[in-house]
């Protein structure tokens, strides 16, 4: 699609930034799935982040691609979207907050103490969080940009009687006492229902959030990538080092796909089962990522939260196509671009 955006812009002498900037999605305006955003939509303003670094680079004659993304929060289309949530008093040195998300890396423990901490005022210090069958706290398959609403709105839920009590005891006075919290999405709508006989007025809602990027690829006189430039909306951003670390390793996982990963079969079968020569980029081997991050509050995320899971990689690899083409005229229509001894 980005690619289908720079040719549109090659023959029609239009300015690849403005053209995106102009035509990017708002609020008010509807999505392929037939959704009108309502709010938070973050495109316009990732491309802010961006448009100084872009016309600097167009002036000083450097090849550079850029390209915009979307993705969705949550499963959306008709399923249901259930975070759950306990909070157990145990003493004025521990509080424990429970729910049932795998953390794996994705920061959902960290939303937890500051959604928590957000809400109470209370000192993380004193907060642990802890995932455990026996607690009942069921929420479905873990994701990351879904387990961050979903585990942010829960903690909120649950914290709204323990702010109450707070109001009129001490912390040491709660002791032993549990608080529950849920946050249920059931109101998305699955593709095409709004064609089915008797849901001619139906809200189309695929789903209740999303997330939205851009990148910008800036190559060298030499056609090497200089550095990449990722603007990414987080709606708000909890934690800084974690949405920083996150988009930076989604960068690197990008460039892999557009440029050196692949993952070889014959007869159905790898042709090799080890990691290391799968074409991951070596650390030393990537240019400078500069991160921006952008805060454009959605309607239905925890204080304003989107995710960045998947959105991180996302406008990738068109943006390194959109940079090469910039640079030699080529286009390019197979991922790996196979390209990794030039770049």
């Amino acid at each position: 699609m980005e690619g289908c955006v720079d040719e549109l812009c090659e023959k029609g002498g239009f300015d690849r930034w403005q053209l995106r900037y102009d035509n990017a999605v708002r609020d008010g305006q509807m999505i392929s799935t037939g959704q009108v955003i309502k709010g938070g939509a973050g495109v316009p303003a990732a491309l802010q982040a961006l448009k100084g670094e872009y016309y600097k680079a167009v002036g000083a004659g450097k090849a550079v691609g850029l390209a915009v993304g979307i993705k969705n929060t949550g499963i959306g289309n008709a399923m249901a979207d259930i975070g759950r949530a306990k909070i157990v008093i145990k003493s004025t040195d521990c509080v424990e907050v429970h729910h049932g998300w795998t953390e794996m890396g994705q920061g959902v423990h960290t939303m937890a103490v500051h959604a928590f901490c957000e809400e109470t005022g209370l000192d993380p210090s004193i907060v642990k969080v802890i995932v455990d069958t026996a607690e009942d706290v069921v929420c479905g398959m873990t994701t990351s940009s879904r387990g961050t609403s979903l585990v942010g709105h829960a903690v909120i839920d649950a914290c709204r009687e323990l702010n109450k009590d707070l109001e009129k005891k001490q912390l040491k006075a709660l002791a032993g006492r549990e608080y529950r919290g849920e946050w249920r999405c059931d109101w998305t709508t699955a593709l095409g229902a709004e064609n089915l006989p008797g849901n001619e007025k139906l809200e189309v809602a695929t789903h209740y959030s999303y997330g939205y990027a851009a990148q910008l690829v800036v190559l060298g006189k030499d056609g090497k990538i200089e550095c990449i430039y990722a603007a990414h909306d987080a709606g708000r951003i909890m934690n800084p080092t974690l949405f920083e670390g996150q988009i930076e390793g989604a960068v690197h996982m990008g460039l892999g796909y557009a440029l050196t990963e692949e993952f070889k079969e014959e007869g159905c079968r790898p042709v090799t089962t080890k990691l290391g020569r799968m074409g991951i980029i070596r650390a030393k081997n990537m240019p400078d990522v500069v991160v921006r991050g952008v805060e454009v509050r959605d309607p239905n995320g925890p204080f304003g939260v989107k995710g960045v899971g998947e959105i991180g990689l996302v406008p990738t690899a068109p943006a390194v196509a959109g940079a090469l083409w910039c640079f030699d005229k080529k286009r390019r229509y197979e991922l790996p671009m196979r390209e990794p001894e030039r770049l």
